[in-house]
Formats: C-alpha cells, sequence, structure tokens
C-alpha cells in the first residue's frame, strides 16, 4: 500500500492525496492479483490580499481497480483472464470498465536470497486482446454529455522487477493497447518506480508515470505525466 499527500495554504491552496494498494498469491497452478489506485486534488491560484477570494478547482480525480487470475501451465507459461474499471473526470471519461484474454512469459522470476547473494529478478510479457467500453462526459470547465467509444485489439505488456541492491529495487512496467474497431486508436502508459527499503515494511519511493492516447476525448492533450514520492507499507 502506498500513500502520497501534498498540502499547501497561505498565498495559494493546493492540496492533492493520492494512493495505491496490491496483492498478489502465488500457487503451483495459479497465481491471483489485484491492485487499485485514486487520486484528488484541488487547487487555488495566489491572490493579492484584500481582493475576492479565488474559487479552488479540481486538478484531479481520478480512480481504477483491476483483478486478474493466471493458470500456470508450466513455470514459465500461463493463460490469464483480467477485468478492471477505471475513470477519469479531469479527462472527461466517466467510467472505462474493461475484459482481457490472454498468455503471458516469465522470462525471470528469481526471488530474493541474500544468503545465497541472489537479487530478485521479474521479468514477465503479455500478448492479450482487449475490450473495452468508454463512457465519455466532460465535467470541466462545463458539463457537456460526450458519445461513448469502444475499444478493441491486441494489448503488448513487460513487467521488469530488478533488485539493485540490497535495499533499492527497480521496476518497469509498461502497456501498449491497439484499438482496430470503430476508430484507430493508440494508448500507451509506462511507469517506472524505484524503492529504497526502510526496514522490513516500510520503503520510501519515487515514480514517474507516462499515459498516452493517441485520440482523446474532446479538448484534452493526449499525453499525462505524473512525478510522485511515495511512502509504500508491506503487509
Amino acid at each position: 500500500m502506498g500513500l502520497s499527500l501534498i498540502s499547501l495554504t497561505g498565498n495559494a491552496s493546493t492540496l492533492t492525496v493520492s494512493g495505491l494498494a496490491s496483492a498478489l498469491r502465488k500457487t503451483e497452478h495459479w497465481i491471483y492479483s489485484v491492485k487499485a489506485y485514486g487520486a484528488y486534488g484541488r487547487s487555488r491560484p495566489p491572490q493579492v490580499e484584500g481582493e475576492v477570494e479565488s474559487l479552488s478547482q479540481v486538478v484531479a480525480l481520478n480512480a481504477g481497480v483491476e483483478l486478474r487470475g493466471d493458470r500456470r501451465f508450466t513455470q514459465e507459461i500461463s493463460g490469464y483472464l483480467l477485468a478492471g474499471v477505471d475513470t477519469d473526470h479531469i479527462k472527461s471519461i466517466e467510467a472505462r470498465p474493461y475484459g482481457e484474454a490472454g498468455a503471458s512469459i516469465f522470462w525471470f522470476d528469481t526471488k530474493r536470497d541474500e544468503k545465497a547473494s541472489v537479487r530478485e529478478t521479474v521479468l514477465r510479457t503479455d500478448f492479450a486482446f482487449r475490450y473495452a467500453r468508454e463512457t465519455r462526459f466532460q465535467y470541466y470547465p462545463e458539463r457537456v454529455d460526450l458519445p461513448d467509444v469502444d475499444l478493441g485489439g491486441p494489448r503488448f505488456g513487460a513487467l521488469f522487477r530488478y533488485g539493485v541492491s540490497k535495499d533499492i529495487t527497480f521496476q518497469e512496467e509498461a502497456e501498449i493497447l491497439v484499438s482496430v474497431i470503430s476508430d484507430s486508436r493508440v494508448l500507451f502508459s509506462s511507469q517506472t518506480q524505484v524503492m529504497a527499503s526502510l526496514t522490513d515494511a516500510l520503503a520510501l519511493g519515487v515514480g514517474f508515470l507516462v499515459k498516452s492516447d493517441s485520440a482523446p476525448p474532446p479538448g484534452k492533450v493526449s499525453t499525462d505525466t505524473a512525478l510522485s514520492f511515495n511512502l509504500t507499507v508491506a503487509l
């Protein structure tokens, strides 16, 4: 679980809260995972003393949850089903439920062993087909109903995690979805994280997220980025 908070008051006012949580369970033949995230932020611009106070504006409002189940055929190859939903009011996405079926290859899946001086190394690649229904609604600056769109096509994903040292872990997770139904559209995301362990349960981390959409809702830019510093708790 991770949590980040930014709060500014005085000449300007800003409050941003974001959190994430994930869980993973492995058995001999199955891998189960769930992850969720959310963010909310408001901001008021600077003003001169004595003037009418400016109204604060929402600058972040998004959330999502995803469930995944993998059936291992061998230790390296598995098939999986995935389902989730996300929302982002700033990007005029009211809801985007999706489902996916595909296959995974674990090229490396080595657990850290301090006694044997073995560092954690995980490399997984996914190849799948995903379908999503994107319901759109413009919340800001004015409330306007927008036409909904469908997404469907191949998705390629990769997860790489490496123990740089005893206390530092690097992780990169990236995916690209090429929609071939309705209008052509490409969605890409990349999340890079570096975590430094403080104790067995606590870690400080820095992350950089990039999300790109070749055909975003009307009036929205195609690429968003986010730089975050997090405190993570492992249970």
